[in-house]
C-alpha cells in the first residue's frame, strides 16, 4: 500500500518529486475507485454472500462482462 506525502507540520512546502508522487497516486486512487463503483453496478457484487475465496473468480467474470460491454 502506497500512502500520500503530508505537509510538514511546521508548513512548509512539499518538494516537488514528492508533490509529483502525490500527483500520481491521487491519479492512479481515482481509476481504481471508478473501477470498483463501475463493477458495483452489476447486482452480484452489491449482494455478495458467497464465500471469500470465490471473490476473485466472481470480479474477474465480471470484468470479462463489463469488457464486453464496453466493446459494443
Amino acid at each position: 500500500m502506497i500512502i500520500p506525502y503530508r505537509k510538514p507540520t511546521d508548513g512548509s512546502e512539499l518538494p516537488d518529486w514528492k508533490t509529483d508522487l502525490n500527483k500520481q497516486h491521487r491519479t492512479v486512487r481515482a481509476q481504481v475507485e471508478h473501477a470498483l463503483a463501475r463493477m458495483k453496478t452489476f447486482k452480484i457484487l452489491r449482494d455478495y454472500r458467497r464465500a471469500a475465496n470465490t471473490l476473485a473468480d466472481t470480479a474477474s467474470g465480471i470484468a470479462h462482462l463489463h469488457n464486453i460491454i464496453l466493446a459494443g
